[in-house]
């Protein structure tokens, strides 16, 4: 869970984060001075939470805002403990997920998409599901311990994939090699379209922004351009989950597209999943504002289920 989200709770240069018994800091301080006040602040922090939960081994700072070479600290940095001390998994409603909380700037499991899981495990058993920049394989993995009875896993890094693959052992899933696809989204969308493959549920989980020699992401500008890329995929009465996390654009912007998209009759918005409480701030720690207002959504992390139908003759 967030333990603090310091965009909402009275501190944008800082949020902490529980995985298991390692307490992730992260410091979004851009200027040398704020950094040095907002490292200040993260041993406090650390302090206070040793003293109330002392059954914590490990704490981790992430630097969020230096340059790209300061690998290791955007990896993250210990502050206490040691490195096999860090959790390497964690479980969350009875699934296990495997962690790598310093391979990358993230932390390996997006702890915003808790309730995603949720309906995910409820909602799709017996079905097959494209699980598209699907990063390690959180959500596919929750469509599997709900049943699911087919997951592709497609994401670009292969390192990234074969943590889903750890998460696939400690559930005692079968692993699939053709199921896991390292490869470029734009590459491996046309191919799957080029076979006929099609999915009771596609996800589609894109970064902010990204851009390889096939193709471009950016949640502000091209967010249809990447629903209409996939869902020839759906199958008719099928479902397809987008998620945008643009922090920049509004939820009604973004809804008023996905209502545009509706029009033609062959997608209907079904559900919008809210993000949970350890992440939007509760009635009495919330201190600030979003950058836009996130309505109908509650963060902006903004999650919608779409039906799909299909024509008779085509897509």
């Amino acid at each position: 869970m967030r333990l603090f989200n310091g965009f909402l709770e009275g501190d944008p240069d800082l949020a902490i984060d529980l995985y298991g018994r390692t307490v992730l800091l992260h410091n979004y301080a851009e200027d040398p001075a704020g950094a040095e006040a907002a490292a200040a602040k993260i041993r406090q922090a650390w302090q206070f939470l040793h003293g109330e939960l002392p059954w914590l081994q490990a704490a981790l700072v992430k630097m969020r805002s230096v340059p790209d070479a300061q690998h290791a600290a955007r990896r993250g940095i210990l502050l206490e403990g040691s490195a096999g001390q860090i959790d390497s998994k964690i479980c969350e409603d009875d699934v296990w997920y495997a962690l790598d909380l310093t391979m990358h700037q993230d932390a390996s499991l997006y702890l915003d998409t808790r309730l995603l899981r949720r309906w995910l495990k409820i909602n799709l058993a017996g079905m097959s599901v494209l699980n598209t920049f699907a990063y390690t394989g959180s959500l596919g993995v929750a469509a599997l311990a709900g049943g699911a009875g087919r997951v592709v896993q497609l994401d670009l890094s292969r390192r990234f994939l074969n943590l889903a693959r750890v998460s696939y052992q400690l559930n005692g899933f079968p692993i699939r090699e053709e199921d896991f696809i390292a490869g470029d989204f734009f590459t491996e969308v046309n191919r799957l379209k080029r076979r006929g493959e099609l999915f009771d549920c596609v996800l589609l989980d894109p970064p902010f922004f990204a851009v390889t020699d096939r193709g471009r992401v950016d949640l502000v500008s091209q967010s249809q351009r990447l629903i209409n890329k996939v869902r020839p995929l759906v199958n008719d009465g099928g479902r397809l989950v987008t998620i945008n996390n643009a922090l920049f654009l509004s939820g009604q912007d973004y809804y008023t597209l996905l209502k545009d998209l509706c029009a033609g009759g062959y997608l209907s918005i079904e559900e919008l999943i809210p993000v949970p409480p350890d992440f939007t701030g509760y009635p009495e720690t919330v201190a600030g504002a979003p950058p836009v207002d996130p309505a109908p959504f509650n963060h902006s992390t903004k999650i919608a289920v779409l039906g799909v139908k299909r024509k008779i003759a085509g897509f």
